[in-house]
């Protein structure tokens, strides 16, 4: 039953906060909104979610990048789910594995000026971001899917029910 999964939403626009909480609760789960990084891993901290729903972009142009890594990489958060919102490009990955895909794309293609590359493989479930962080290192972020903006119902309760079973 989904009224007993809950979900952490983050995003410092409160009105796609809004508008997804809605479709999440009139599908039955139990929803917990953030507006910043800080508050975001409070209440997941908190709450213990089955899945997170993070912006990429918020208050910085790293907030978003810097709160998946928080909750993919510090055991603290059991490896909690992270679907990212996002308006920009999604790279539709051939290869099974994105990291790979980005890597190479950046290579190959001389495009070594983009500070974010957002990629996924449908089939496989394998998605992340490759950014450059402020020092310049290019970082791969792997996450569990994304969610284009601006969202519709249909597209993020996909995107959530592929995560939480």
């Amino acid at each position: 039953m989904e009224s007993t999964k809950k979900i952490v939403i983050v995003d410092d626009d409160i009105d796609v906060l809004s508008i997804v909480e809605t479709i999440l609760k009139n599908e039955g789960f139990t929803v917990i909104t953030a507006e910043s990084k800080e508050e975001g891993l409070a209440k997941v901290r908190e709450e213990k979610p089955n899945l997170v729903i993070s912006d990429v972009m918020m208050s910085t142009h790293f907030e978003g990048f810097e709160f998946a890594t928080e909750l993919t990489k510090n055991k603290e958060f059991n490896g909690v789910p992270v679907i990212m919102q996002t308006s920009i490009n999604i790279f539709s990955s051939p290869d099974e594995d994105a990291m790979k895909f980005a890597r190479n794309y950046r290579s190959e293609m001389k495009n070594h000026d983009l500070d974010v590359l957002l990629v996924e493989n449908k089939k496989t479930g394998s998605a992340g971001i490759d950014y450059k962080n402020e020092k310049g290192e290019i970082i791969w972020l792997p996450i569990s899917g994304f969610i284009a903006k601006p969202v519709r119902a249909k597209n993020l309760l996909e995107a959530v029910r592929k995560v939480i079973k």
